[in-house]
């Protein structure tokens, strides 16, 4: 693309508005305008300049500021349909989620398995998503803030006058300049931190240039950011995972890749009683019963010294107790395991009794692990049980008689036995819940007699590792860095030139024109150069 000469003699790249040095209106539209646009300070930008090549068109269409919206737009909109179901991270560990989403939600969950919602964050669409956010920030920065640079440090102290009189701040007449006015306006220039050049005859007054820079900087911090975001995905740097851990459970720790194991020798709950702390918590207590006041689970940590031979029986090794509390968590090896909540009272077992219904005689005790049960319970001398289904949240019958669950989980355990006997070797059919017995294919000699629960507390422990926090920390800071330097300071510049017997005094700044205004009127005060006036309000 041909460059573009200026009458100043200064060779501006193709598409500036503005020459980069005197300032004159390089386009008929520029020409035009009451004001010029000194966003860019007349700049030319890359994707207003060259649209032909494929590498064209991608820089255009990402250093366009409503792709980058719409872009945050897919983001949010992805982020909110992640809430609708719970995601992976809260479902129980004991059942894989391809099975745990489509039998608890259906069909609804089986499609918002298939299409990654389960496990938004860390799906690959939505990585692309956020990369895609990141590419348009690095591209629409560079598309303005390199001809901004390079306008800003090309610009010429004797601006021509046109560029002056398109200015928002404006005043002109005519005479000359004494000496002894411009020696006063310096001094106080200088005086209120302006870097202050001559040339000429003419003078150019500049501060706070690097305020410029703010929200470039702003993207850099979001871009470190974000990069730091995606770092989570990769293997080893981010861990957070949820474990639920029953009393008694040993477990492999999750993403330590069989290293440490850890176990949960019991759960303790602490609560606030009535009148402990009156002015707190007897309120509390009245409206919702009770006030957790501590929750702990007492665990062992160990490792595995055979970690390194795949599939071989861990041979565990203890390194540490530690009392796991809400806040204060056991640290090792760069891991964090936090108390994050538990469950009391989860039915962990059920035991029934073979019984002759006519006589009341026992023949034997059935006892069934809610969680890993047997096919068949031998109970001698020719009486056995076998368990021809299990339904942990029992939810009545089909219309063909089928027993149905809602849930995998144990929140209403049902079963259906065989019962067979020497009196009965074909065997009896009986259903079975908590006291209660039925008989879906008539009448039977024996029936399972409930007997008893066993229940136990479970915690869930959340396993935390992070090796991207200073990333994020870094890019947070520099974020924040961009915020207070493009709030707080403004870009001023004041221009004072005189020529063939005219004066013209202009003023621009990014923001606060009247500040501008106030402090160009302190700066002639006591001179026969004239105040420029907004012209923005006429």
């Amino acid at each position: 693309m041909g460059k573009v000469k200026c009458e100043c003699g200064h060779v501006n790249p193709n598409g500036t508005i503005l020459c980069e040095s005197c300032g004159r209106a390089l386009t008929e539209k520029a020409k035009n305008e009451t004001f010029v646009d000194m966003r860019y300070e007349g700049s030319a930008r890359r994707s207003q300049t060259y649209n032909k090549t494929i590498i064209d068109k991608v820089w255009n269409f990402f250093s366009s500021v409503k792709v980058g919206i719409w872009i945050i737009v897919c983001i949010l909109v992805a982020a909110s349909f992640g809430t609708i179901l719970p995601q992976e991270f809260y479902i129980p560990s004991n059942m894989p989620a391809e099975t745990y989403y489509e039998d608890v939600y259906g069909t609804f969950g089986k499609l918002y398995y298939t299409i990654g919602f389960h496990d938004l964050y860390n799906s690959v669409w939505f990585s692309a998503l956020i990369a895609a956010l990141g590419v348009s920030l690095v591209i629409a920065s560079l598309d303005r803030v390199v001809p901004l640079y390079r306008a800003l440090k090309n610009q010429r102290v004797d601006r021509h006058e046109s560029f002056m009189k398109k200015q928002r701040l404006f005043a002109e007449q005519k005479g000359t300049i004494q000496p002894g006015d411009l020696e006063k306006i310096r001094a106080v220039l200088v005086n209120k931190r302006y870097k202050v050049k001559e040339k000429n005859g003419a003078l150019l007054a500049e501060k706070n240039r690097f305020t410029r820079w703010g929200p470039y900087v702003n993207h850099v911090g979001l871009i470190i950011f974000l990069l730091g975001a995606m770092l989570r995905s990769v293997q080893g740097l981010y861990i957070d995972e949820l474990l639920w851990i029953r009393e008694g459970e040993t477990l492999q720790v999750p993403g330590t890749d069989g290293e440490y194991y850890i176990k949960n020798e019991g759960f303790t709950l602490e609560n606030y009683q009535a009148g402990e702390d009156p002015e707190v918590f007897n309120e509390a207590i009245n409206r919702v019963g009770t006030v957790a006041k501590n929750y702990q689970t007492d665990a062992v940590l160990y490792r595995d010294e055979k970690n390194e031979l795949p599939g071989a029986k861990p041979e565990l090794t203890e390194l540490k107790k530690d009392d796991i509390r809400v806040n204060q968590p056991m640290k090792f090896d760069q891991f964090a395991v936090y108390q994050t909540s538990y469950r009391q009272g989860e039915m962990k077992a059920m035991h029934f009794a073979l019984t002759n219904k006519k006589t009341g005689r026992e023949y034997g005790k059935v006892v069934i692990d809610l969680f890993e049960q047997q096919k068949l319970y031998d109970l001698g001398n020719g009486y056995k049980v076998e368990l021809l289904g299990y339904y942990p949240d029992f939810d009545g019958f089909t219309e063909e008689g089928e027993p149905t669950s809602k849930s995998p989980l144990p929140n209403n355990p049902a079963f259906l036995f065989n019962m067979i006997t020497p009196e009965t070797p074909a065997g009896e059919v009986s259903f079975a819940q908590i006291q209660n017995t039925m008989e879906p294919l008539g009448e039977t000699k024996y029936k399972m007699s409930f007997k008893n629960l066993e229940t136990r507390d479970v915690s869930a422990l959340t396993i935390r590792k992070d090796l991207t926090l200073p990333i994020l920390a870094l890019g947070g800071i520099i974020f924040m860095i961009g915020v207070i330097q493009g709030s707080y300071w403004n870009h001023r510049r004041i221009w004072i030139r005189e020529k063939e017997g005219q004066i013209y005094v202009a003023g621009h700044t990014n923001k606060n024109w009247h500040g501008l205004k106030r402090e160009i009127q302190l700066v002639l005060a006591g001179t026969a150069i004239p105040e420029p006036i907004d012209r923005q309000k006429e």
